[in-house]
Parts: structure tokens; sequence; C-alpha cells
């Protein structure tokens, strides 16, 4: 799974506007082949901003102690 980079989140942003533009030309312009290409792009990269946003909301937080793991058959 790859996680963008939080600095990169204006960066995201713009992507998302430009792919708005895009599939607004896309449809006055009749390439329907196009216009769905370009809506899977744009719901990824909301969802990438999404995810972006929700893991500068959590990353300030403490860390979870999980405990040692245990192995079956191991004394």
């Amino acid at each position: 799974m790859l996680r963008v980079d939080p600095q990169q989140h204006r960066r995201l942003e713009e992507i998302i506007r430009n792919l708005g533009d895009r599939i607004e030309e896309a449809r006055v312009n009749g390439w329907l082949g196009k216009v769905q290409g370009l809506q899977i792009s744009l719901e990824a990269a909301r969802s990438k901003l999404a995810s972006l946003d929700r893991l500068s909301r959590t990353r300030n937080r403490t860390p979870v102690i999980v405990g040692m793991p245990v192995i079956p058959g191991i004394s």
C-alpha cells in the first residue's frame, strides 16, 4: 500500500481540481471513455486525500502496545 507524503497535501488537492477540469473538458467534447477513466482517477485521488487527512488526525496519538507474540510449541 502506498502512502502519500503529508507534505504533498496541496499537490493532491491540485491534482483533484485538475481532474475535475479534465472531466468537464471530456464531457464537452463527448469523450465518454475518457470521462470514465478520469472519474476513476478522481475517486482514487479523493480516497488518497481522505486517508491522508485521517493519517494527519491520528498521527500525534500515543503508540499502541500490543505485547509479545505467543508462538505455539515454544516454551
